[in-house]
């Protein structure tokens, strides 16, 4: 949705020594203001009927609803250009699901007078900790799961880190080499702890939170979208061939997945699996309860 202006509104991103276009002439677009008036895009009058402010000297479409990528834009272009998308705004534009429209975009900016909507902080990146992504220097996948990996509850955490994996090609190696390189950073304990957890294979927070319940009950720990027919098992353990599944509502309320269910249920349990389903109101000590009961159920029959 960024266009180019003229040769003399052009600017390179600081961070990633890349040219990034900075506006557009298309309803919907984020401008700044001086460099719209001189270059022709917007005319002074038009500011006042067709513009409101979003942030100083950045200007949107009166009735526009942006998106979270014009947001983050928008964003960069109130910090000079200057700035870098980072944490749970870098996630979202690398592709991570579950990350909320609402929230603030993140920069990493030396400025502390950040205007509504949008999060500073000022810390040290290196060339390497940057890349572009959708036209705007963006935190690469290791840095964005180191950042995201030391914020929140460990659940939380863990829960960000699958979302980002399960979305892009995240390589651990790469995030445990900035845990070398920034001993000091707040949060590593929590990041050290999450990365041993992490797990790419869960599509959605609830099945994280099913995972860890599970992990944290003294059970082994599961292998997850496991392959049985045409089908993928949430997690389980295929030696005694036992599944647990979360089932959101669309489960309870699509009759079509309904009926898809009773049928996916009946041919797993002609192969001999045991499939504990878990919906968002169950207890979690109940999750324990049912999973235990069938555990001792699969494991006696194994033996037999």
């Amino acid at each position: 949705w960024l266009v180019p202006l003229d040769r003399a509104l052009r600017q390179e991103g600081t961070a990633a020594g890349v040219v990034y276009p900075v506006a557009q002439r298309a309803h919907g677009a984020c401008v700044i203001i001086h460099e719209a008036v001189a270059g022709g895009i917007v005319r002074k009058h038009e500011l006042r009927t067709r513009y409101r402010v979003l942030h100083p000297n950045v200007y949107v479409a009166r009735d526009a609803t942006l998106t979270f990528r014009q947001r983050a834009a928008a964003a960069w272009l109130w910090s000079r250009r200057e700035a870098v998308v980072s944490g749970l705004s870098a996630a979202r534009l690398h592709g991570a699901k579950w990350v909320e429209d609402s929230l603030p975009i993140e920069l990493v900016w030396r400025n502390a007078r950040s205007p509504k909507g949008v999060l500073t902080s000022a810390v040290q990146l290196g060339a390497e900790e940057v890349c572009p992504v959708s036209s705007l220097p963006v935190t690469s996948l290791g840095r964005t799961a180191f950042d995201v990996g030391r914020q929140g509850a460990l659940g939380q955490a863990v829960a960000r880190l699958d979302a980002l994996g399960n979305a892009t090609r995240l390589n651990m190696d790469d995030v445990t080499a900035l845990a070398g390189r920034y001993p000091n950073s707040r949060g590593l304990r929590n990041l050290r702890h999450a990365l041993v957890l992490y797990d790419p294979g869960a599509q959605s927070p609830r099945e994280t939170w099913l995972r860890l319940l599970i992990v944290n009950a003294g059970f082994p720990r599961p292998r997850t979208q496991i392959p049985v027919l045409r089908y993928l098992l949430d997690m389980g353990w295929e030696d005694i061939k036992l599944a647990a599944e979360y089932d959101g509502d669309h489960h309870r309320t699509d009759r079509a997945q309904f009926a898809r269910d009773i049928t996916r249920l009946e041919e797993l349990a002609d192969l001999g699996w045991t499939v504990v389903r878990v919906a968002a109101d169950t207890k979690p000590d109940d999750v324990v309860r049912r999973l235990r009961s069938a555990w001792e159920a699969r494991a006696a029959s194994s033996l037999r």
